[in-house]
């Protein structure tokens, strides 16, 4: 990514406007997480962080881009999540761990899950700018997946609904509990024993 240039690092407008959108950014996630993603309200947005809904469109051209900048975000915390950590040198344990760690992000927060990982959103597509973040965390559980022998397409559309499968029940009938992060190293080590009969 380029750097950024230096006028728009001095420039108290650029850093004003910067952190206006962070902080609509962060009142969208409260509301979606209080209604629901479905329900978030541009009007109630605007009156929370103190605008008039107009002036929203300054820093968001539409809900979409709301949705996709929000999208972003998720995935940056995603990535950062799972780049932060040291895996196992033995292949299968990486693959266990970083599947724990994939399903304890996403229970931590129910409402990005859904936006990341669901389609919650009628009709909303992330952009490839957004979307970009996304296919990163994506290529490092494929360089992990591979390593343990993960290694066809339909093996990996396997492993990731697995995956997407013990989130789902951890988010859906044990919030706040760890149920379903409890079965992910048995779940990886069957669907490994079952690759290499």
């Amino acid at each position: 990514m380029p750097s950024e240039p230096v006028a728009d690092r001095t420039d108290p407008r650029a850093a004003r406007h910067a952190r206006s959108r962070s902080k609509i950014l962060e009142e969208a996630w409260v509301l979606a997480r209080r209604h629901g993603l479905g329900r978030l309200s541009l009007g109630e947005l605007a009156r929370s962080v103190g605008l008039r809904q107009p002036s929203l469109y300054t820093y968001f051209d539409s809900k979409a881009d709301l949705y996709d900048a929000m999208f972003a975000q998720g995935n940056e915390q995603l990535w950062a999540e799972v780049a932060s950590r040291s895996y196992s040198e033995h292949p299968g344990e990486a693959v266990k761990e970083f599947t724990r760690a994939v399903v304890a992000f996403c229970a931590a927060d129910p409402t990005r899950f859904q936006l990341l990982f669901q389609r919650p959103i009628p009709g909303f597509e992330p952009s490839p700018e957004s979307y970009s973040v996304a296919l990163r965390f994506l290529e490092r559980g494929r360089d992990l997946a591979a390593g343990a022998g993960i290694t066809r397409q339909r093996d990996m559309d396997i492993f990731t609904a697995l995956v997407a499968g013990i989130a789902d029940q951890q988010v859906a009938n044990d919030p706040g509990g760890d149920r379903w992060l409890r079965l992910v190293d048995e779940v990886i080590e069957m669907f490994l024993d079952r690759l290499n009969a």
